[in-house]
């Protein structure tokens, strides 16, 4: 579950069939042999450019998710949005598995990440999660060298490690934050680096052509980025991934699939409220239609 915090989180959400149905050419394309694509350089792997002004999200906005895996519903994941202090604008990421799915793995955890509120790119990373019997906690500061610290616990010992990144980095909280404030079209190649679990991933993809999006949280015009992701010393050890993020003033991440370790992982968003607009929930307001 920690891989599917990186997954959903760097966007990327990194299912036997979900309980409401997959979108048709997603399902098709991860079920499908694919020949692997060239994994990008550094010189290829540009920055992402300025955010939006303003930013798309501000402090009190609460996201919530559903977590189905392995065709079942697997537990939970909200995203907070902390008021900003001196220039910093706090993220707090919260995933449990529910009872069924513990049976499989247990996992509870939070991440915290510390973004410019300027430029949404961290300064600083910290994961406190309980997976089955092990307690991991991980503290990572990005300076601005191109080398991310990471000081790592698990069950009482540590150590440290210094990790290079490229051209442009975020860490699993803070990514698809970053993601939801770039501005996009068709066709759009993105590229950039990510922590998550002990690794700096490279993520890259393209933006598809929008797709029309009925969610019980609301009806939707959204952004379709498909793409793989990869540990920068691993770069065959591929995640493939898809994530929608609606095309308005709100840039919500709607949904996320992916593959993981153990199987097919899809968050939906059940949730979402924003200071100063009218919160929505899924509750019994039907499935979800692509």
């Amino acid at each position: 579950m920690r891989t599917l915090v990186l997954a959903l989180l760097s966007t990327v959400a990194l299912a036997g069939p979900p309980p409401a149905p997959a979108p048709r050419n997603t399902t098709a394309v991860i079920k499908q042999p694919r020949v692997l694509s060239p994994f990008p350089t550094d010189a290829q792997c540009q920055a992402l450019g300025p955010v939006m002004t303003p930013i798309p999200f501000g402090p009190g906005e609460t996201l919530e998710f559903d977590i189905d895996a392995l065709g079942a519903r697997a537990g939970t994941m909200t995203m907070q949005t902390m008021p900003i202090r001196d220039g910093v604008l706090p993220l707090e990421v919260a995933v449990e598995t529910n009872t069924f799915f513990s049976k499989v793995r247990r996992v509870k955890g939070i991440a915290k990440s510390e973004l410019s509120a300027k430029t949404l790119r961290p300064s600083r990373y910290f994961e406190d999660a309980h997976e089955n019997e092990v307690h991991r906690v991980a503290d990572v500061t990005f300076k601005k060298n191109k080398t991310a610290k990471l000081v790592s616990t698990i069950d009482g010992r540590t150590w440290t490690e210094d990790m290079r990144w490229g051209n442009d980095v975020s860490d699993v909280a803070g990514a698809i934050h970053l993601l939801r404030a770039i501005p996009m079209k068709e066709g759009q190649q993105l590229c950039f680096d990510v922590y998550g679990i002990r690794r700096i991933w490279r993520v890259w993809g393209t933006v598809l052509p929008r797709e029309h999006v009925s969610m019980p949280v609301g009806e939707f015009e959204s952004w379709h980025l498909a793409g793989e992701a990869a540990p920068l010393n691993l770069p065959n050890a591929r995640r493939e991934m898809h994530v929608w993020i609606s095309d308005d003033a709100r840039r919500l991440p709607l949904a996320a699939l992916g593959m993981i370790d153990f199987g097919a992982v899809r968050a939906t968003m059940k949730a979402f409220s924003r200071p100063g607009e009218e919160g929505n929930r899924a509750e019994n307001k039907g499935n979800i239609k692509w």
